[in-house]
């Protein structure tokens, strides 16, 4: 057998630092026989730039790279000069089958004329857990039907554009109460329950995904010991043998704390490919990405890992970069303009109104309150500042804004009754305390998490989202020229309804 034919570089995926490539990386990816490359913000400059990068990691890489990113839409989305697209849960708040496919083809388009050839989305995630803190507006729906058909729709879209998908994250991430880019989450679920739920959309699109992404998840009463990502319990037997699937898996990043404070990056990613995994996302420290490589290369010529499933591994990545080669393209400008204008559409039928939510007079005092910054947690972009919040509120004629450091200590007092209509505007993430029950604005502004409809007892607008879309559909609903049409794909109650 040939030597190269087993370098543990044509099943590891990294990531770089920079916007363009610079003669140590390309060493490293080389030498290596690096085939996949994860870009991030960091990697991202005008898309000039973007496509000098991607034709160089072509270059680099060979015919058969596979060059990533996260662009789901909503909050994850990496590249925003793009057409920016809805979050999954505003597309289930339309729920409009042919719309989520024209959504998925114009990500696609966007990013193939980047060069980039591996997206990963959609999330199949069925988020029926409203205290899940890193899914909620990332799923379709808390329904595992909706999920399947809007999740299928958006990748048949964004397939016939040439784009690969990764649906994530297998077996399902929707149920969490922990986040595992910080700690590592449990789902106690019995394999008959996960069936009922989580496993319904995964095992419905298990033959239209070229790619799944693996969850970070234990899951005791299947294996109590190792998390999906490095269970042969969860991916050989459940994933490949019982629901037939030979589509590329890949990891989930080994730096996430889930994975990399008890195992890192050498032991993961053997017992990954062990398990039945396809590709190795080691990002971060070169170190770390080296002591990946090495374990591999070390495993597979000590027979620990057996060298048919490394080639069967290697084999599927490039009939995935075969079938979806990354190959730029020219975005016509009309198309752009075409895939922007769909955009915009999906964002505005998807905003949705709970509890009745009136429109503020603009000739009347308000006062709006929100937080003054919002930093990007490494999953989801930066929220929305103070600044583009003050900008929704500029045809009404006298508003008193209160920016405050944390909306999840906002002081109730802050919501003063003195004859100003107040108007609280959520963009962060965080679900509100328990202690904060006793806020009574006059209308809540839910541009992000629309779980936090439920800890605040007023009428609300949901946004799913604070795309360019999402504002522009909110300030026609401020300005008495939009209805907010969509209805909310997961249950939403305002806390204490009774006092509305």
């Amino acid at each position: 057998m040939n030597s190269t034919e087993l370098r543990a570089g044509h099943c590891v995926m990294v990531d770089i630092e920079g916007t363009a490539l610079d003669a140590d990386t390309r060493a490293f990816l080389r030498d290596n026989a690096i085939r996949g490359v994860c870009l991030f913000r960091k990697n991202l400059g005008t898309e000039a730039q973007i496509r000098q990068l991607t034709a160089d990691l072509r270059d680099t890489m060979g015919p058969h790279a596979l060059i990533g990113i996260d662009q789901e839409g909503g909050s994850v989305i990496r590249v925003t000069s793009l057409p920016q697209a809805p979050a999954a849960m505003a597309l289930g708040a339309v729920g409009d089958v042919a719309l989520a496919r024209d959504v998925g083809a114009a990500v696609s388009r966007g990013l193939r004329s980047l060069g980039i050839n591996w997206n990963f989305a959609p999330v199949l995630d069925v988020n029926n857990n409203p205290a899940n803190p890193v899914i909620a507006e990332r799923s379709f729906s808390a329904d595992p039907d909706a999920v399947t058909r809007l999740a299928g729709a958006w990748m048949e879209g964004a397939m016939a554009e040439g784009v690969a998908c990764c649906a994530k994250h297998f077996p399902g991430h929707g149920d969490t109460h922990t986040d595992s880019h910080h700690a590592s989450p449990v789902v106690d679920k019995s394999l008959a329950a996960l069936e009922q739920l989580e496993l319904r959309p995964f095992r419905a699109l298990a033959g239209t995904a070229p790619a799944l992404m693996t969850a970070h998840i234990v899951y005791p009463q299947l294996d109590a010991e190792h998390p999906a990502t490095l269970s042969k319990v969860l991916v050989q037997d459940l994933l490949r043998d019982s629901m037939g699937y030979d589509g590329v898996v890949i990891t989930d990043a080994l730096m996430m704390k889930a994975v990399y404070e008890k195992y890192g990056h050498a032991r993961a990613s053997v017992l990954a490919l062990s398990a039945g995994v396809d590709m190795v996302l080691a990002q971060g420290a070169r170190k770390e990405q080296v002591a990946a490589l090495q374990a591999i290369e070390q495993s597979v010529a000590n027979g620990s890992l057996s060298p048919s499933r490394f080639l069967q591994a290697r084999a599927r990545l490039e009939q995935l970069a075969r079938r979806f080669p990354a190959l730029a393209n020219v975005y016509d400008p009309a198309q752009r303009a075409a895939d922007e204008a769909c955009m915009r559409t999906a964002w505005a039928r998807g905003m949705a109104a709970i509890g009745a939510p009136r429109t503020p007079d603009r000739a009347s005092p308000v006062r709006v309150i929100t937080q003054n910054s919002v930093i990007s947690d490494g999953v989801s972009e930066a929220g929305l500042p103070a600044s583009r919040v003050q900008a929704l509120f500029a045809a009404f004629t006298d508003v008193e804004f209160v920016q405050v450091p944390d909306l999840r200590s906002v002081d109730p007092a802050v919501f003063m009754q003195d004859g100003r209509c107040n108007v609280l505007v959520s963009n962060q993430r965080a679900r509100y305390t328990a202690t904060q029950a006793s806020l009574r604005p006059d209308l809540h502004l839910v541009l992000w998490n629309p779980f936090q409809v439920m800890d605040v007892a007023a009428p609300a607008v949901v946004t799913w989202g604070y795309g360019e879309g999402a504002l522009q559909a909110l300030q026609a609903w401020l300005a008495g020229s939009l209805q907010a049409t969509g209805v909310s794909p997961v249950p939403l109650t305002p806390a204490h309804t009774s006092s509305l």
